[in-house]
């Protein structure tokens, strides 16, 4: 069977094995359509036919790389993101995606963009709360201090941002003692109007 790059789709992400169903040789396939500029080679065995851009190709979606390459498996994307998204004050910057699923750790690099990952267990789907947890979690690597970030927490659930039920259940199932603790007492601080 011999087909072309148009039945591939544009800016979907293939790995070498995806590509058996148009070529009884994918791997000689692949090489062949990288050369003549149809497709792409993002990483050794995962390829993708680029959507173009007003600037020329683009990369591939975060979440339909991360798809392609764990294999339809379970993710979620954090780091400095999510984290400053819950206006707690962090304001982290990171020069990878940050991302958690349950089969792969190590940094990859993909078409250029960096993809930090690790095995670690995580809700889903991953509610706000979470993040928050992660967040304290990972306070050295948002540059962030943690009694700041408790003391940030106790105003955010005083102004009714989180939910104080979901938030002790995230701590109590995803945090370390430490981290509890800081969650616990910042749940205090909002009761007593602190």
């Amino acid at each position: 069977m011999t087909a072309t790059a148009t039945s591939l789709k544009s800016g979907r992400v293939y790995r070498t094995r995806d590509l058996a169903v148009f070529s009884a040789n994918p791997t000689r396939w692949a090489r062949r359509l990288v050369e003549r500029g149809e497709i792409r080679q993002l990483a050794q065995g995962l390829f993708d036919r680029p959507r173009q851009g007003r600037f020329g190709p683009r990369l591939p979606d975060d979440r339909e790389l991360m798809r392609a390459f764990l294999g339809d498996s379970h993710f979620v994307f954090t780091g400095p993101p999510a984290w400053n998204a819950q206006g707690l004050g962090s304001t982290a910057l990171f020069a990878a995606v940050l991302v958690y699923n349950l089969h792969r750790s190590g940094s990859f690099t993909f078409g250029g963009q960096r993809y930090l990952l690790r095995r670690v267990r995580f809700p889903e789907p991953a509610p706000r709360e979470w993040f928050v947890v992660d967040l304290f979690e990972n306070a050295d690597m948002a540059g962030a201090d943690p009694a700041v970030l408790e003391t940030a927490l106790g105003s955010a659930l005083r102004n009714g941002r989180f939910d104080a039920a979901r938030l002790l259940r995230m701590a109590e199932e995803y945090g370390t003692r430490e981290t509890l603790a800081r969650v616990k007492r910042a749940l205090s601080a909002a009761k007593a109007g602190r």
